[in-house]
């Protein structure tokens, strides 16, 4: 089925582009969203109005969000992990943990679906990307590094220059075992609770 774009849809198109979609997609969710509607001679006039009007509202969101995504490109957010010897992790780091640790650092309230991020479940550096706007797509750090083991040598390649901020949660452990480890170890005073999936 051909629509006509009302809003920007993420991966898809810009407001007021008409595109070729599967007609479930547009059935669905495009339609009863109010992001589309079918593509007709009558539909097709109106293009170029939705298109200058959302270039408009784009631009003002853009200049509004400039300020979060430049404090979301220098952020830098830490999460202690208990992991097996191969750095799988025993749980994972989830988007809604990302998510709340980004509110918690920033005070930006971020959707974990505007997260470009599976469930993390190895050790290391992950690059996140934040879609704030069509335009606008910062992409942050998160470092997953042994519990119990310190994240700074992770962060000693980082000049001083961009100096990261670090925000301590705890990983959710996903085996029961690992509790034990857990009490051997003392819990960290900035650790945030695991947060529950919604």
């Amino acid at each position: 089925m051909k629509v006509l774009l009302l809003k920007d849809v993420y991966k898809l198109g810009r407001a007021g582009d008409v595109k070729k979609v599967a007609d479930g997609y547009g059935r669905n969710f495009l339609l009863p969203q109010g992001l589309a509607v079918l593509a007709t001679s009558v539909t097709m006039k109106q293009a170029e109005g939705i298109r200058t009007k959302a270039a408009a509202s784009r631009a003002i969101l853009n200049q509004e969000m400039s300020g979060i995504a430049e404090i979301l490109a220098n952020l830098v957010l830490t999460f202690p992990a208990k992991a097996g010897e191969t750095g799988k992790l025993y749980g994972s780091i989830t988007p809604q943990m990302v998510a709340d640790a980004i509110r918690v650092k920033t005070g930006f309230e971020a959707d974990r679906r505007q997260l470009d991020l599976q469930p993390i479940r190895t050790l290391g550096e992950h690059i996140v990307r934040v879609r704030l706007t069509m335009d606008l797509i910062p992409e942050l750090k998160v470092i997953v590094h042994r519990e119990g083991e310190a994240a700074e040598a992770s962060l000693e390649a980082v000049p001083e220059a961009e100096a990261p901020v670090e925000v301590e949660a705890a990983a959710e452990p996903a085996v029961e075992e690992a509790a034990e480890e857990e009490a051997a170890t003392e819990p960290e005073a900035e650790a945030e609770p695991p947060a529950a999936e919604a």
